[in-house]
């Protein structure tokens, strides 16, 4: 079939999917979400073997050593997969909430109430299980997914597509509401992006180059983030030994993802105390530092900045570091360079905390703690589709909520307009 008729076909079923699914009950979609978890167990060697032929042809193209650890699917990540479905049952289901209620002067009583998005179009790369974490929000949340997962991984979402529409089946639910386009051909991400009688939001997850051409090419609203140039400011006041546990953890613990530190900021009042000690211990671990001016004066074996690593987004093992003369330079560094992702500040300072919480444009402002807490999960979501930093129409990590918007809902006694 041709892949413009294929994907015409897609969108229909998932149109018609989600008309039905917007109405299910909590406990339907909760019974359906659990089948999944325990069918991905039960398959797990099955799932595996799939994947084997995803990383055979993943180390035969030469893939990074960080997108071939977002493909790998083991009984472990399969065990957190079917958790995060359960734990996504587990959550309340916000379809149907009304957030407002109120009474006009005519006895019009006005209110808003949570409905789904629709159909959502959902384009990643690598990572396999993030096709089970986007099934399970979008069918508690009300919505149909189709899902556009990269060539890369093919093998492990077509059989994972196929374990779900069969639990959706089993449960007597619209099996179409989940679909896995099965094709590696990039014209089906062409065509979805020109779907909208059939499609009402699209979701990019990957690389800067995916997004952006995805927001470039689609005639459907895109939720999305470019990158994750994220920052951690030492204060002057900062307790350091906090201070270097935080910037470790957000530099090395999982450099290849979005929330990972990119630059370290440190106040120059305590550069000297802390600095040496903690490029040393970066060091140790495989970091390369590329510091400013004072930071190569005060460490001189550190590699020199150039303007381009301000804004650079590393995802491994290399991090910009620059020391600022207060709190101002920082906020207007990351003002400058930041991507509205991440950013945290580690101070004793109440104010200057409070005053970094205020002025910092980022979808997620950390104060003592790690920028990996930009994850949905970890924020208490449940789980998430994505981190959105354009703002609309939600902003940073995407949950069961953030899969829905409102709608007016109106209660008359026979009112009329005058």
């Amino acid at each position: 079939m041709p892949i413009a008729r294929m994907m015409e076909a897609i969108g229909i079923e998932a149109k018609k999917a989600a008309r039905k699914v917007r109405q299910l009950q909590s406990s339907r979609k909760d019974a359906a979400l659990k089948l999944m978890a325990r069918k991905l167990i039960e398959n797990s060697a099955a799932i595996i073997e799939e994947n084997q032929k995803d990383l055979a042809a993943a180390y035969d193209s030469g893939l990074s050593a960080a997108m071939i650890d977002r493909l790998t699917l083991n009984n472990a990540v399969i065990e957190n997969m079917a958790g995060g479905l359960s734990e996504v049952a587990a959550l309340p289901d916000p379809v149907g909430e009304v957030t407002h209620m109120w009474t006009r002067p005519n006895g019009l009583r006005v209110g808003r109430a949570r409905i789904p998005l629709g159909v959502i179009g959902f384009i990643y790369e690598s990572r396999p299980n993030v096709t089970v974490d986007a099934a399970g929000l979008c069918l508690k949340s009300g919505n149909a997914v189709i899902l556009k997962g990269g060539s890369e991984a093919i093998h492990s979402n077509v059989f994972l597509g196929g374990l779900l529409e069969e639990a959706l089946r089993e449960s007597d639910l619209p099996e179409k509401a989940v679909q896995v386009i099965p094709t590696t051909d990039r014209e089906a991400v062409k065509v979805l992006l020109t779907l909208e009688d059939h499609v009402d939001i699209i979701i990019p997850r990957g690389g800067e180059g995916l997004i952006r051409f995805v927001a470039s090419h689609s005639r459907i609203p895109v939720l999305k983030h470019y990158k994750g140039v994220c920052h951690v400011y030492v204060d002057a006041s900062a307790d350091l030994t906090m201070a270097s546990e935080i910037c470790f953890n957000a530099k090395v613990q999982r450099p290849g993802v979005c929330n990972a530190m990119e630059t370290m900021l440190v106040h120059e009042k305590i550069a000297g105390e802390f600095l040496p000690g903690m490029i040393t211990r970066f060091r140790e671990a495989g970091v390369e530092i590329r510091g400013c001016t004072k930071t190569v004066a005060l460490v001189p074996d550190t590699k020199p900045a150039v303007e381009t690593d301000w804004p650079q987004e590393f995802l491994g093992l290399i991090l910009a570091v620059r020391i600022v003369s207060s709190m101002d330079e920082a906020l207007d560094h990351i003002d400058r360079y930041g991507s509205n992702h991440t950013e945290a500040i580690v101070t004793d300072d109440y104010h200057h905390a409070q005053r970094f919480l205020a002025e910092v444009d980022s979808s997620v402002v950390l104060v003592n703690a790690s920028t990996r807490f930009n994850d949905g999960n970890q924020l208490g979501l449940g789980a998430e589709i994505g981190i959105n930093t354009s703002k609309l129409h939600a902003f940073g990590p995407m949950g069961l909520q953030e899969l829905t918007t409102t709608k007016f809902i109106v209660y008359g006694q026979g009112q009329v307009r005058q």
